[in-house]
């Protein structure tokens, strides 16, 4: 009952007997756009670790600002909330946000966008509802707790996904969270235990004058748990 570029993506990326992952652990490398109107990139690089049921993840990373100055950032989504703070040295905070509501919807669709490291979460038994929308689309529903969400997956001629795209996530403008189309594009798949995962990735704002990227990274270490 999948729609069709759905079920090409599964038999692209997974193996038969395909055991169901728990738990990821991720090393990131890459650059971060640390300007809300131009371009100013600064390398960053990350750990995170993400469990698939219930969902949730913790991000760490640390921006190198200028030589001997790196800002700290802790992005994460647990229980229903979602957590972004960002400090200087680790000492003095420069942006605490915390809760339910936006904040949280924003980081469980990071999680959601994140499934191409960690496919079996896209299974339909793991709570996931497909809908095609085209030949080379579809779009996924999942719930957690009090929040629903829907994003649109589009999958390239290898019946891989090269992209995803939520309507409104919310984008922190100052101390405010602002409704904004988002959309992460993955590529360079390799094969890691057995399934094809993206290395190399990007996400942008989709403003009215155009995309507006802010990271880009790649995989340097993954490693996975698996259902017994």
């Amino acid at each position: 009952g999948l729609p069709d570029p759905v079920q090409r993506y599964f038999r692209t990326v997974l193996t038969e007997g395909q055991p169901v992952i728990t738990e990821v652990r991720v090393e990131h490398t890459g650059t971060f756009n640390t300007s809300e109107t131009g371009e100013n990139w600064k390398p960053f690089s990350s750990t995170q670790r993400v469990i698939t049921n219930r969902p949730g993840f913790d991000w760490e990373a640390r921006i190198a600002m200028m030589p001997g100055i790196k800002v700290r950032v802790h992005d994460a989504y647990a229980a229903g909330m979602g957590i972004l703070h960002a400090s200087v040295l680790g000492l003095f905070s420069a942006m605490e946000m915390r809760g339910t509501g936006m904040i949280a919807e924003g980081e469980l669709l990071r999680f959601f966008a994140e499934c191409a490291w960690y496919p079996t979460a896209l299974l339909p038994g793991q709570g996931v509802r497909w809908e095609a929308v085209d030949a080379s689309s579809a779009t996924a529903t999942r719930r957690d707790g009090d929040i629903t969400l829907t994003m649109r997956f589009t999958f390239d001629t290898n019946g891989l996904i090269e992209s995803v795209r939520a309507e409104a996530r919310g984008r922190a403008v100052g101390q405010e969270m602002v409704p904004t189309p988002w959309e992460g594009r993955w590529h360079n798949y390799q094969q890691r235990q057995g399934m094809l995962i993206p290395i190399d990735g990007e996400v942008a704002w989709l403003l009215p004058e155009g995309a507006r990227p802010y990271w880009r990274g790649r995989i340097e270490n993954i490693s996975y748990e698996f259902a017994q």
